[in-house]
């Protein structure tokens, strides 16, 4: 290999792997305060969205259209969504497919290319018809992912249930059972506490083919693929699968010295914004004890808490602490989901946030071109290939 000549740049050049730092555009939705450990969703902390009552309707509803709604635009917006859970019969049948034989991203992502295809609309880009697109979509992935549970496990697709809020009508139609009202309220939490979260790392993939000015499914489905990888959305499955393989709290100190002796990560602790503990780990911690608990799940509960005392201790100082995928799994387990279906439940309230940042971006939308710095030769001598 011909040695590397020295590059020459006009100006300074400054970057970090990963445009970690990098600002692509001001925003109304979210703040992240990775220093204090506070998200706050257009100016209201998700603490008190979360004990507000409203549901995940009432945060979908300020992500999407701007503000908090008063009670007669809650129950308006609530009945829109509801009358919007609906899929397509053809939708059913591409899960009805494949859901078994795939992973169930794999299955979200390729439904919402479906439903595009079906929606003779999806190439007028504008907001108008874009919050059209947003409203369907926020109110179908919940019943997608429903019915991809379903099928994974040879069961029938159950249809929404209008007079049911969102939370509950998703819990009734992944489990078959209408959820006590403790369940649904805690899921309504899950859903607000995933629905925004700045640019991220789906976020800014789908707002980067959004800027090209394609349609609204096509962006949405690059946000399910990258919100399907094991460094974003797919953590909480490998959380709970450690804890699995724990086993015993009286395993955890030795589980724990043999993982730092291989130096393997424990998944679930640290984020590359929070430098404090994560606000929606500290939202889902009691409740992960709760459910655990009434459930005889207890033990996961106590490995949790005792594996995060050994790793605080080791690395809190350098600022890393639980973050939302470490406790998450331990309620989802409680309610009986499957753990393949716990990335896929991240999707169900992060589509309001996805689309919201679009909408917000398209009115003064310019194309995503960021540039790299190209450290190859520049003088390469080209050798016919008789001569190679």
């Amino acid at each position: 290999m011909p040695e590397l000549k020295e590059r020459k740049f006009v100006g300074k050049v400054d970057f970090i792997k990963g445009l970690e730092g990098a600002i692509t555009h001001e925003s109304t939705l979210s703040y992240v305060d990775g220093q204090n450990g506070k998200l706050i969703y257009r100016g209201y902390s998700i603490d008190d969205l979360c004990r507000g009552g409203g549901g995940y309707e009432e945060t979908a509803c300020l992500l999407l259209n701007g503000k908090l709604p008063n009670r007669r635009e809650l129950d308006a917006f609530s009945a829109d969504l509801a009358k919007r859970r609906a899929i397509p019969k053809e939708v059913k049948d591409l899960i009805t497919l494949v859901a078994k034989g795939t992973h169930p991203m794999n299955t979200l992502r390729s439904a919402v290319s479906l439903l595009g295809c079906l929606d003779p609309k999806e190439f007028e880009v504008n907001v108008e018809n874009d919050m059209r697109i947003s409203l369907n979509l926020t109110a179908r992935f919940a019943t997608m992912v429903a019915a991809i549970a379903r099928v994974r496990k040879g069961e029938p697709i159950l249809d929404p249930d209008p007079s049911l809020g969102h939370s509950a009508d998703f819990l009734r139609m992944m489990t078959g059972k209408k959820p006590d009202a403790r369940t649904a309220e805690v899921m309504d939490m899950a859903l607000i506490i995933h629905a925004e979260h700045g640019m991220n790392a789906s976020t800014f993939s789908a707002m980067t083919v959004n800027s090209t000015l394609t349609d609204l499914y096509s962006s949405i489905t690059a946000g399910v693929g990258a919100l399907k990888g094991p460094l974003h959305g797919g953590a909480n499955e490998q959380t709970l699968r450690t804890f699995l393989e724990i086993g015993d709290p009286a395993k955890v100190d030795s589980w724990f010295k043999a993982s730092k002796e291989k130096k393997i990560k424990v998944p679930g602790f640290g984020h590359r914004v929070y430098k404090a503990y994560d606000p929606r780990a500290r939202i889902f911690d009691p409740i992960a004890k709760e459910f655990a608990e009434r459930t005889g799940h207890g033990h996961l509960y106590q490995i949790a808490k005792k594996l995060e005392a050994l790793v605080v201790a080791d690395l809190g100082g350098k600022g890393i602490f639980p973050n939302v995928d470490y406790f998450s799994g331990i309620i989802y387990n409680a309610m009986g989901i499957d753990t393949a279906i716990f990335t896929p439940i991240f999707a169900v309230p992060r589509i309001a946030g996805w689309c919201a940042s679009i909408l917000e971006y398209l009115p003064e939308n310019r194309l995503f071109r960021p540039t790299s710095i190209y450290v190859g030769d520049l003088e390469s001598e080209y050798v016919p290939i008789e001569k190679r």
